[in-house]
């Protein structure tokens, strides 16, 4: 059996969630979303590829700022239809924002807080 075949695309028309978390420290770094050819890839590479809804295409992890993902082990939820993925984050930040993790807002007493941690200036590596 394939084990693309336990995961199922059709509730999402064509996608599914993919929660990408850090291996060592357990911290939840993004989420983003997979298609057939996304999952195959990654499973095929060791290095994440998601389907990036925005750009309708897929998108390697780290192509523009050189922070990849290195999968570390992929599991799938009882439907079938999230996959978590433990990860290696190369380069320290996850999110196009420069930060370690895209989940650095917090509420704090009905106000967001920044609590992230700034890795990277997203200006000089991605430009205006």
């Amino acid at each position: 059996m394939d084990p693309i075949d336990a995961i199922d695309f059709t509730k999402g028309g064509g996608l599914v969630t993919a929660i990408a978390q850090d291996d060592a420290t357990g911290d939840i770094l993004m989420v983003a979303y997979m298609n057939e050819e996304a999952f195959r890839k990654t499973v095929e590479i060791g290095e994440v590829v998601y389907f990036s809804r925005s750009r309708q295409k897929l998108w390697h992890k780290g192509e523009s700022s050189g922070n990849t993902q290195l999968l570390k082990s992929l599991s799938i939820d009882c439907d079938g239809d999230a996959v978590l993925l433990r990860v290696e984050q190369r380069g320290n930040a996850a999110c196009h924002t420069g930060k370690r993790s895209c989940f650095f807002r917090r509420l704090d007493d009905r106000t967001w807080v920044d609590v992230g941690e700034q890795v990277f200036d997203p200006d000089e590596v991605y430009g205006e």
